[in-house]
């Protein structure tokens, strides 16, 4: 992962403020409780052989905890893969270019955590996103993420991106568009482009025409399509099928909008019942990928039903997701 140019981001979600405290913060009365924790910190000599994600919780968890106090952060060991962990993640993952920034701890981020405590190396917490505890809003009111690495970050009308945030790891994944200019909203980020990539070639397999429409879109980009649709339809009813600067998932780069010849390359609602779009609705979560906006749950999303809006949450979310018919605000906000 390439290295962040360290921008300071405001903090979205409530972060519990004994979360980034020092792990003696639980009880600060107790001497014994403090020694324990210390000492299982001291003891540790390897990252814990898992794969761990936000919401995740037990005995794993508390290992990687420890682990990440080990090479210089102050965690609560309390066994929850919280918001401040997810953070702690994203800055070890940004501080290191190898690894790609998502929040996420992977084999990679595994081995490189185990070299760290192999030689006895520390972070400097922050530098590679810094923590902030104050949540800001926007000129709408709608706070603003302050880990738009994370890949399970849920941006709606109520969590948007930073303005100035723009992937730095995006590239252009080799499978098919119904056009040939080399624009911008070919891109995803790697993460994302590697599993698109999978998702096609199993596609294919079945003898299926998957194209990719549109992936990233800048912050400035949206600005413009979102005028546009306002000054066409108004801004109560564009903002049902197009979302507000900062608002966009296309500005992860986690998002690809897919299509198909039998639509015309359209992105309309009869994709849904095309043989891609009922594979992809059947499939995506194998790869990593949800329908963003699935049928009637448009009191949820707020947005109108896209089955050709695919959003990279990672398989083992995704699969959750998918299977238990949730959105991702109900994956993520409700638990």
């Amino acid at each position: 992962m390439f290295k962040n140019k360290a921008l300071l981001f405001s903090i979205t979600v409530v972060v519990f403020l004994s979360a980034c405290s020092s792990t003696s913060s639980t009880n600060p009365n107790s001497e014994k409780d403090n020694e324990a924790v210390e000492t299982s910190t001291n003891n540790i000599t390897s990252a814990p052989d898992a794969f761990l994600q936000k919401m995740d919780e037990g005995k794993q968890v508390k290992l990687l905890q420890q682990a990440l106090n080990k090479v210089g952060y102050d965690l609560e060991v309390n066994g929850i893969y919280d918001e401040t962990t997810t953070w702690a993640i994203t800055d070890f993952q940004l501080q290191n270019e190898e690894l790609m920034a998502t929040g996420v701890y992977d084999e990679d981020t595994e081995q490189m955590m185990n070299q760290f405590l192999k030689e006895d190396k520390s972070v400097e917490p922050g530098k590679g996103l810094p923590f902030a505890e104050e949540a800001t809003s926007d000129e709408s009111d709608t706070k603003v993420l302050s880990n738009p690495y994370d890949v399970l970050a849920v941006v709606n009308k109520e969590f948007a991106l930073p303005e100035s945030y723009e992937p730095e790891d995006l590239v252009t994944p080799n499978v098919r568009f119904p056009f040939t200019e080399e624009l911008p909203k070919k891109q995803m980020r790697k993460v994302a482009a590697d599993a698109l990539e999978k998702m096609f070639k199993a596609a294919d397999k079945e003898e299926l025409e998957l194209y990719a429409q549109s992936g990233y879109r800048s912050y400035d980009r949206q600005k413009a399509i979102f005028a546009s649709n306002v000054e066409q339809n108004g801004e109560e009813e564009a903002n049902i099928f197009s979302a507000r600067p900062g608002e966009s998932e296309h500005q992860s780069g986690l998002t690809m909008d897919v299509t198909s010849p039998e639509v015309n390359f359209d992105l309309i609602i009869e994709f849904g019942e095309t043989p891609e779009g009922k594979w992809i609705k059947e499939h995506a979560a194998e790869y990593g990928f949800i329908i963003r906006y699935p049928e009637g749950r448009e009191d949820i999303t707020k947005y109108q039903y896209e089955p050709w809006h695919l959003r990279y949450v990672g398989e083992k979310a995704a699969k959750e997701i998918m299977e238990n018919d949730l959105t991702l605000e109900e994956y993520i906000l409700k638990n």
